[in-house]
């Protein structure tokens, strides 16, 4: 009797004790993650870090900002950097979306998370990006990493170099996945201006950040943004999450020509950061505007497309000086040339080779907008005979841009023009922004036909020819408009051209390489606009 009543009395309490450890290795093993999390949440101990922006795309107006220029660690929001170097290798035609790319064994070592690849094996480029915008895969960022240029410590180096000249100024990458790294760190501001900036740069490749769900090879893989799909106008980008940085999320949403990127670091959770982050862009995407009025996002004046060549030439050449990885000249266009301040890393005398970022800096907490400086330029008018547009840079730029600041419209005084035989080009000057060239001036700026007598670069690019020489003009102004960036420094002239009894006026823009020209006509013909690229 006592052993039954012994086993009556054992049996619910052991049944009770079967069904909680049932329950709770079912929800370990639906989501160690979520689990994870709501250990976090149940302790309390958990308060990474906060800090969040909201900016309006169209304007470059900040429209909410809490600790933007904080550092922080961006986690796997580092893939999208990684994500932008790949996307130049593509426009760049060194890569194609079905290039193969090689798996090591260091890229098949990452920690998770990760595609499980194997040394050996082989990825497409195309789901080497869907890789890392819906699975965040460790071991694909190294494997495009080292396709890129060749080892992911010197790929790190290009990813920095190119915050710089994207203006974010306290970013420093030392890895390719966002994996645990001290001193890898950046802002909320910074993360911003690189949401904007892939958007601005690669419109045709943007649209992988929207991708719901990934297969490969039979699996099913679905984006860790839980707001695609869930949040009316959410179109991307990227999640990130390391201990010691906490929830990280860059979103970007567009409702009725609205357009804002917000950025949200350090949630205690992936729900808690994904309530906040869709509390800030409804909270905020009406106050945005209509109409796009920011230019682009655009990328130092001095900086190139990376290749990995670059690589290869630094690593067969000693380097005279260290590159700082943090300070970076940056522009206020109310105040003088100032040195923004480093992060709490390791400090090192700036080498002259880095590209040094010119664009606005707002002043740390402010709500100013996220936008270059834009250089002011002049339209130079001839004669009735014939057209010329020609803007002229305001002073001569080495490494870092040459400057025009706004508190001082004052001219570089003008050497006297060159004596010599026909044609030979006088010197060149340089005009207040506002005023008109002088004579000579004007004289050097184009040669007979209408063409710039003297501009760097051996190539050009036409945008079409028009009966109307007003009509070429408002082409040239439009395409300038739309692809500031890109064509900054280039010369827009019309050149009159007889054809039977009839007189067109070709729009034209000069002062390329064969490079450049062959860009800038891309990305035109992206915007609806036709494009040639000509030898001068």
């Amino acid at each position: 009797m006592s052993g039954t009543r012994a086993g009556g009395s054992r049996g619910p309490r052991w049944g009770v004790v079967a069904v909680a450890v049932l329950v709770i290795l079912g929800v370990a093993a639906a989501d160690p993650a979520e689990a994870r999390n709501r250990k976090k949440r149940a302790g309390g101990g958990y308060q990474p870090p906060y800090a969040a922006i909201v900016v309006d795309a169209n304007s470059g107006e900040v429209l909410h900002a809490s600790n933007a220029d904080s550092i922080r660690h961006p986690a796997s929001l580092t893939k999208i950097m990684t994500l932008y170097l790949l996307f130049e290798q593509i426009e760049a035609g060194k890569l194609t979306l079905t290039s193969d790319l090689r798996v090591s064994a260091h890229a098949a070592a990452q920690a998770p998370s990760k595609l499980g690849l194997r040394p050996g094996q082989t990825i497409e480029v195309e789901d080497a990006i869907k890789a890392l915008v819906t699975k965040s895969a460790n071991d694909v960022a190294v494997v495009v990493a080292e396709a890129i240029a060749g080892d992911e410590e010197d790929f790190g180096k290009l990813m920095t170099r190119k915050a710089r000249a994207l203006g974010m100024a306290r970013t420093v990458y030392g890895n390719a996945s966002g994996l645990p790294n001290p001193d890898q760190v950046t802002t909320a501001r910074d993360q911003a201006i690189l949401g904007r900036a892939v958007q601005d740069r690669f419109p045709r490749l943007y649209r992988y950040f929207s991708t719901h769900t990934f297969h490969y090879r039979g699996r099913g893989m679905r984006n860790h943004n839980r707001l695609l799909g869930r949040v009316a106008g959410v179109d991307g980008i990227k999640t990130g999450y390391i201990r010691a940085s906490g929830f990280n999320l860059v979103a970007s949403m567009r409702r009725h020509d609205r357009h804002v990127v917000a950025v949200v670091m350090g949630g205690a959770s992936g729900r808690a950061r994904d309530a906040r982050m869709h509390e800030l862009l409804e909270g905020h995407i009406v106050q945005a505007s209509v109409r796009r009025t920011a230019p682009q996002i655009a990328e130092a004046p001095a900086a190139r497309t990376i290749e990995a060549s670059d690589v290869v030439e630094r690593r067969s050449k000693p380097q005279a000086a260290t590159v700082d990885p943090v300070a970076v000249v940056a522009v206020d266009p109310r105040l003088p040339i100032q040195v923004a301040q480093e992060a709490p890393a390791a400090r090192a005398p700036a080498a002259a080779s880095m590209p040094l970022a010119v664009v606005a800096s707002p002043t740390p907490g402010s709500a100013e907008p996220i936008q270059p400086i834009v250089v002011r330029t002049v339209s130079v008018k001839r004669g009735a005979a014939q057209a010329a547009m020609a803007a002229m840079p305001v002073a001569a730029q080495p490494a870092a841009a040459a400057i025009y600041s706004t508190a001082s419209r004052t001219a570089a005084p003008s050497p006297a023009p060159r004596s010599g035989p026909p044609g030979t080009p006088p010197a060149r000057q340089v005009a207040s922004a506002g005023g008109a060239l002088p004579a000579a001036a004007a004289a050097e700026v184009t040669s007979a036909g209408g063409r710039p007598s003297h501009v760097r670069g051996e190539w050009m690019i036409q945008i079409g020819a028009y009966p109307e020489e007003d009509k070429a003009k408002e082409k040239l102004k439009s395409a300038k408009n739309v692809a500031k960036a890109l064509l900054a420094s280039a010369t827009p002239f019309t050149e009159p051209v007889v054809k039977g009894n009839a007189t067109f006026y070709r729009a034209r823009f000069a002062g390329f390489d064969h490079e450049r020209a062959e860009a800038a006509c891309r990305y035109l013909k992206r915007n609806e606009f036709e494009c040639l690229a000509l030898k001068n």
